[in-house]
């Protein structure tokens, strides 16, 4: 369970960090908020807060969890997110022994399809968010590609390379086709761009079947790999310049073990379907409920300036808009046609697929692992089977 601090107040706890920190410290003073004094110009709010900031980032975490120079940094993202039950379950499994600093840069809305779009021309918003035993996290108002990009620049943490970027637990299919469309995958090719190993973790939810249990037994599933991947990325045994696309079958607890695979060409159906003039939804409505008021007041802007341009041009046509959900057919002018559709994806059954195909293995009951390059390696496949069989023989 995650909770949003989205004002300009410490949380208690940092407070208490931040004032043992600089009680420590013989230099300074501290007043009884917790506020660095040393100098006239440090009575500037703005300048306080950032020297009381920069040294809670040093010595303290969000948690009450001790910083260890010692333990390799996580960047933990993902493409439902911030609230999503998957990334909730991957984080548990991931700081419940301590072994790491797990950092956290995820949407704050479901973008998990948003494929590898990044924002630009926008101001995306971070916000801090207090997540038990975890570092320290922020959900932001962009893509999953946005998320990691800003997360390596250097500009949100105090560092640009972690050991390993985990995107996940998606909820949801990311084999064959479905990886193009998918922002988790998005989220790890984004840290494998900026030279940082990656991987995408998904569950084959079903609706009706799957249930938020399989995803904490995804994750436990997942452990013994990311272990091994992090170890051996530190050893530079980890396979050079790929990420790994890991697709859990829709039982976890049953899987048959893991399996190196190729891509497919597997994907959803995509289908498009008329909305009727008179149902159709507001274009406020069709986003979805939990994006940002400033993603929703850009768009309204957007919006705004395409209709004061039509509005020109329509008073000098003298245009009719006509609203319709028919096929295309011939416009007469001067009439303007608007049409609604909604786009939904279905499942699609696939028949006389090759074993080592990704779709294939999961559906057997395997943990696919797919190899992705952004360049041409023609026995990436054997590279990451040797791989995975030492790894995981290393960590029973």
């Amino acid at each position: 369970m995650t909770t949003s601090v989205k004002n300009n107040f410490f949380p208690p706890s940092l407070i208490s960090n931040i004032q043992q920190v600089l009680i420590n410290r013989s230099d300074v003073d501290v007043d009884a908020a917790g506020v660095e004094q040393t100098s006239a110009k440090d009575n500037d709010p703005i300048q306080v807060v950032a020297s009381a900031t920069s040294s809670a980032e040093r010595s303290t975490v969000h948690g009450n969890v001790c910083e260890d120079s010692e333990k390799e940094i996580l960047l933990v993202t993902n493409g439902e997110g911030i609230d999503s039950h998957g990334l909730t379950s991957l984080l548990e499994a991931l700081v419940r022994d301590s072994r790491f600093n797990v950092h956290v840069c995820a949407p704050q809305s479901d973008r998990s399809v948003s494929g590898h779009s990044v924002t630009v021309r926008e101001t995306l918003a971070a916000c801090s968010v207090d997540i038990n035993g975890v570092t320290a996290a922020y959900e932001v108002s962009g893509t999953p590609a946005d998320c990691v990009s800003l997360a390596l620049s250097g500009a949100l943490f105090s560092w640009s390379k972690p050991v390993l970027v985990i995107s996940g637990i998606n909820r949801g299919s990311s084999c064959g086709h479905n990886m193009f469309y998918s922002g988790a995958v998005a989220a790890a090719r984004e840290a494998l761009i900026c030279g940082v190993p990656a991987l995408c973790l998904s569950l084959n939810w079903k609706n009706g079947v799957s249930s938020e249990n399989d995803l904490k037994d995804a994750a436990s599933v997942c452990l013994p790999l990311l272990y091994a991947a992090i170890r051996d990325v530190r050893k530079e045994k980890f396979p050079k310049s790929c990420l790994l696309n890991v697709e859990i079958p829709t039982c976890p607890i049953a899987n048959k073990g893991f399996k190196v695979t190729r891509q497919s060409l597997w994907r959803s159906s995509l289908s498009w379907q008329a909305v009727p003039a008179n149902k159709h939804p507001s274009a406020g409505h069709f986003l979805s409920n939990q994006q940002s008021l400033g993603m929703k007041l850009a768009q309204l802007s957007r919006d705004a300036s395409a209709a004061g341009a039509a509005r020109r041009l329509n008073s000098r046509r003298k245009n009719v808009e006509i609203e319709s959900v028919g096929v295309a057919g011939k416009v007469t002018s001067p009439q303007t046609v608007k049409k609604y559709f909604r786009l939904e994806f279905s499942e699609k059954e696939e028949e006389n697929v090759e074993e080592d195909l990704d779709f294939t293995a999961v559906e057997n009951g395997f943990v696919s692992v797919t190899p992705f390059s952004l360049s041409i390696q023609p026995d990436i496949q054997g590279l990451v089977t040797n791989w995975i069989a030492a790894a995981l023989a290393s960590e029973q």
